[in-house]
């Protein structure tokens, strides 16, 4: 399988439909080799999601070089600071929720005014199942994909007169670099890609729905929010995961709950076994 990010997955269908698109990415190579393997519809813009004129750049070059814009996704993300809560310095708070919440508020902040102005749109934030529970990411992680699922809610109601549209995706464990811990462009690569399949293979038995999500996944559900077919859904936050939200895979529950059993209501043998009141 292709060894590529959601953003990346994303950008590719996207031009395969018929859209031009502008891609941001702190990684110059990678980016430009992106942009250069999808062709003359797709440009590459250098972009530091935690610095606000770099994305007000980024969204800018869309209408600047294709005339318009349409569609923002926010996606940039990584781990961010992990460990117990007393481990975590300031510093390491600064830069999780700079990456994971600020950028998004900072893209949302720039495109909605040329939404608004042309009165149609579509944002979409990539959030995380983290941000609905516990027990899936590390605290900071959890804590800024649940602050993009309510900041998707708020900025919806703002901008739905407008008829622009703000949802989230909220994916499940996806086979990406960011799980396998390496950066796209990482030297190390081929280390990347075993330990995803080794994910892979693990998740056919973990995961309900039998295997583990691709960035692909993410991107079909990107495209559907960014379509006329999802043109009365705004404020929505998108389970994408497998069914992994839904519990333990049914092969592996309990005979008691997954094997068929008579049901048996007790009846008084007679009239003396009946209690009075």
């Amino acid at each position: 399988m292709l060894f590529r990010s959601i953003g990346a997955a994303t950008a590719e269908l996207f031009i395969a439909e018929g859209a031009s698109v502008v891609i941001g990415d702190m990684q110059a190579t990678v980016g430009e080799e992106t942009a250069g393997r999808l062709g003359e519809r797709c440009a590459f813009q250098p972009c530091d999601v935690t610095k606000e004129d770099e994305v007000a750049a980024l969204i800018a070059e869309a209408p600047r070089r294709f005339g318009r814009l349409d569609i923002v996704v926010n996606n940039a993300g990584f781990g961010g600071a992990m460990g117990p809560i007393a481990s975590i310095s300031s510093e390491d708070w600064d830069i999780t929720f700079d990456v994971l919440l600020k950028g998004v508020f900072y893209g949302m902040k720039h495109a909605a005014p040329i939404l608004q102005a042309q009165g149609s749109g579509s944002i979409i934030s990539t959030a995380s199942i983290a941000g609905m529970g516990g027990g899936v990411g590390a605290h900071l992680y959890n804590v800024a994909k649940a602050a993009v699922i309510q900041l998707t809610t708020t900025v919806a109601n703002e901008l739905a007169e407008q008829n622009v549209r703000v949802n989230a995706i909220c994916p499940g464990f996806i086979a990406t670099p960011l799980y396998a811990g390496k950066p796209l462009g990482s030297a190390g690569r081929d280390a990347a890609e075993r330990t995803l399949e080794k994910a892979r293979t693990a998740s056919v038995d973990a995961q309900p729905m039998h295997r583990m999500g691709e960035p692909l996944d993410i991107a079909k559900a990107a495209l559907f929010l960014a379509s006329d077919d999802a043109e009365w859904i705004t404020g929505h936050a998108l389970v994408v995961d497998g069914g992994f939200r839904a519990g333990k895979p049914w092969r592996k529950q309990a005979k008691w709950l997954t094997e068929p059993h008579p049901i048996r209501l007790y009846r008084p043998r007679s009239e003396e076994h009946t209690s009075e009141l």
